[in-house]
C-alpha cells in the first residue's frame, strides 16, 4: 500500500503528498510505536491489540475495518525497519505537544492492558517519550493518569 516508510518519507511527504496520504503514515507511525510497546515484554496479548485498536478509532476516528487495515501497515513496515526512529520522526512532525502526551498515554494504556507494567514496556515508554520530547513531568503525568483509570 504506502511501500517502505523511508521511500515514503523521502518520495512523498514532500509537499506534493495529499493530507490523505499524509494522515496514513500518521496513523501507520502511531500504531507502529504502540505495537513497539506491546512487543516490550515479548508476549503481545490480545488485551494489548484490542487497547491499540481503541486508540487508534479514538485519536484518527477510523472504523473497525480501518483500524485493522493501520494496524497490518504498521506490522507490515515495522517488520521493514530495523528502528523505531523513522516512526517517531513522522510523530515529532505532525503532532503538536498534546497530541504527543496523548500518544505517550495510549502507550501507557497498552502497557497496562495486560494487568501488569512490565519493567521492558517502561523503559520503552521512556525511551519513546524522550524521543517524542514529551518533558520528564508529563511522561509521569501519563503514567499516574492512566493508573487511575485502572
Amino acid at each position: 500500500m504506502l511501500g517502505s516508510i523511508k521511500t515514503f518519507l523521502k518520495d512523498r511527504l514532500a509537499h506534493t503528498a495529499s493530507p490523505t496520504e499524509r494522515g496514513q503514515v500518521l496513523r501507520v507511525a502511531t500504531a507502529a510505536i504502540l505495537l513497539e510497546v506491546s512487543r516490550a515484554d515479548f508476549e503481545t496479548d490480545e488485551a494489548e491489540l484490542e487497547t491499540i485498536a481503541a486508540a487508534l478509532r479514538r485519536a484518527f476516528d477510523l472504523d473497525e475495518a480501518a483500524v485493522r487495515e493501520v494496524i497490518a501497515e504498521a506490522r507490515e513496515q515495522d517488520d521493514s525497519e530495523l528502528s523505531l526512529y523513522p516512526f517517531l520522526k513522522i510523530v515529532n512532525d505532525a503532532c503538536t505537544p498534546e497530541e504527543k502526551y496523548r500518544v505517550v498515554c495510549d502507550l501507557w494504556r497498552v502497557a497496562y492492558a495486560d494487568g501488569r507494567l512490565d519493567k521492558y514496556e517502561e523503559y520503552q515508554i521512556r525511551r519513546i517519550a524522550d524521543l517524542l520530547y514529551v518533558p520528564h513531568s508529563e511522561f509521569i503525568r501519563a503514567k499516574l493518569s492512566i493508573q487511575g483509570e485502572g
